[in-house]
């Protein structure tokens, strides 16, 4: 191996982007190139889109990532316009389908909803920033407790999680105060309803500065760090293989996209940390196919209500005019329409579900200005509760050699299907949400089911396990099975059934990952 190696990055959302900052700043004579598969939405790479003022300027950032349906296939973005709620579990604009319907559209019936953003910073660019730990048995069995902590806190620190951003909001402490009436004695110490941890900074005019993988990346796209002269981050450069010399990943067959000519370059190490459905074919693409690959795909089903705050039950807890100074602060900044978020988290045995209650001045769809509950003074809130879905190795993402996708890949197909355990847990949700709701008001949008994939959590088609048993594709470093210089990186890892965000998660394995990986490149000097 040369003494100055060379790290390939594939993917450059907040994954990708964790294991650039934590390998250049682990080996002082490393560089990394970062591929990119789509353009780059902002000046700084890898920004938030929700940190964009001008909307028209953030709706073409949006649009710029939508893949396949950025321009023929405009009429089929997103998911159809009766299920949209933007910002509630997921942030919808900004993403493509999977099954699009178009000319070398991948086939997903069961999993309709399934999308993928194609942009610098990946997700990570569109995502609402929600940072929660995952708990009990949401937590990867074979990595120490006290490891696991340290993790989780090195992972807070690089997305630049806090949770006082909503702390101070009168209404979501009202919010919160009639939750905890309501669920009361039910929820174990340390598990009841608090405010939610994001990935931002808050400003001093009391907005935020949402995380992209801009601040994962940090010191390595800012040109006064001595850094940012070993890293290059390539947009519009699609990996179309990774090549292996027996079981060594040797680099990376990229084709520039603006030029249309390929060309290979050389690693030490392969990172691919595309995402849950494009890692996995790009692997299969290149002839690396251990038997879970795709397989033991997970998400969490979500079941989303919108209610109009009771004014009668707010005031017990918050006066008329403290909500003024809350809309007269909140005007100031009327680009990011969330003000307040509280949840309940996920906890074992009597809670298996993460609930997120968002606060807005407005509903999240246009309401007939006539009903009754148009333009409430209290506002509104939006809520929903994750669930969790077991591990089936049924549950799958293939790969068909003999017919392409858009991008010349084998093209995709998406089974999966919901069992009984998991729709006990989602009626139980239900029947929860619905106590949640006629807690606070009244419900302007029933609960409703979102259809399969909506929840943009895809987890599982990469799974680690803690031995080569057939199980997984990735051991407890992250590192492909049978393969040396291949290391992958993503939800797509993780193995357990989680009803939370899983980004932090996703963040803590790839420090694990990446702190392995650099032992074994000084190792290999």
């Amino acid at each position: 191996m040369s003494h100055n190696p060379t790290i390939a990055v594939v993917g450059s959302g907040p994954i990708g982007s964790a294991y650039a900052r934590v390998l250049l700043e682990s080996l002082p004579d490393a560089r990394v190139v970062m591929f990119e598969a789509g353009p780059q939405l902002t000046e700084r790479p890898g920004e938030s889109v929700r940190n964009i003022p001008d909307p028209e300027a953030k709706a073409r950032a949006r649009e710029m990532s939508q893949g396949p349906q950025a321009g023929s296939f405009r009429e089929s973005l997103g998911i159809p316009e009766s299920t949209v709620t933007e910002g509630m579990f997921t942030a919808r604009q900004g993403t493509h389908l999977i099954d699009f319907g178009g000319d070398g559209s991948g086939h997903a019936p069961t999993f309709p909803a399934a999308a993928a953003a194609t942009n610098v910073g990946g997700q990570g660019a569109h995502w609402t920033c929600a940072t929660p730990s995952p708990a009990f048995s949401e937590k990867v069995p074979f990595i120490p407790d006290d490891e696991w902590e340290e993790l989780i806190g090195r992972a807070k620190e690089l997305l630049h999680v806090q949770s006082a951003a909503f702390a101070d909001s009168g209404v979501g402490a009202g919010i919160r105060s009639l939750l905890e009436e309501e669920f009361a004695g039910e929820l174990p110490e340390g598990y009841g309803v608090g405010t939610l941890p994001v990935a931002g900074d808050p400003q001093p005019d009391g907005s935020m500065r949402w995380a992209g993988a801009d601040v994962v990346l940090g010191p390595l796209i800012d040109p006064a760090s001595p850094l940012s002269a070993r890293f290059e981050l390539r947009d519009l450069s699609l990996v179309r293989r990774v090549e292996l010399d027996g079981n060594r990943a040797t680099g990376v067959t990229v084709e520039d996209l603006r030029t249309r000519t390929t060309s290979f370059i050389p690693a030490d190490l392969v990172v691919v940390a595309a995402d849950a459905f494009r890692s996995p074919q790009l692997l299969w693409a290149s002839g690396i196919r251990p038997r879970a690959l795709g397989h033991y795909l997970t998400e969490h089903p979500v079941v989303i209500s919108t209610v109009a705050l009771d004014a009668e039950k707010m005031c017990r807890f918050v006066t008329e005019g403290e909500l003024d100074a809350e809309l007269a602060r909140r005007a100031l900044n009327p680009a990011d329409p969330v003000a307040a978020v509280n949840r309940i988290p996920f906890s074992e045995p009597g809670h298996p579900f993460s609930l997120q209650v968002m606060y807005a001045e407005t509903p999240p769809f246009p309401m007939d200005p006539e009903a009754p509950l148009a333009n409430n003074r209290w506002g509104y809130v939006n809520m929903g509760f994750g669930m969790r879905k077991r591990p089936r190795y049924e549950d799958a993402v293939t790969f068909d050699d003999g017919e392409l996708d858009y991008r010349g890949f084998p093209n995709m197909t998406i089974a999966y299907e919901l069992s009984e355990d998991e729709l006990a847990e989602i009626d139980s949700a239900t029947q929860r949400l619905r106590r949640a709701g006629k807690a606070l008001g009244e419900f302007v949008a029933e609960p409703r089911l979102m259809p399969n994939g909506s929840s943009l959590h895809y987890q599982g088609t990469l799974r680690m396990g803690s031995n080569d048993d057939g199980a997984s594709v990735a051991d407890p470093w992250s590192r492909v099975w049978g393969h040396e210089g291949l290391v992958v990186g993503g939800n797509a890892l993780i193995p357990t059934a989680t009803t939370m965000n899983p980004t932090l998660m996703s963040v803590a394995i790839a420090v694990r990952g990446a702190r392995k990986a650099a032992e074994a490149l000084r190792a290999a000097h």
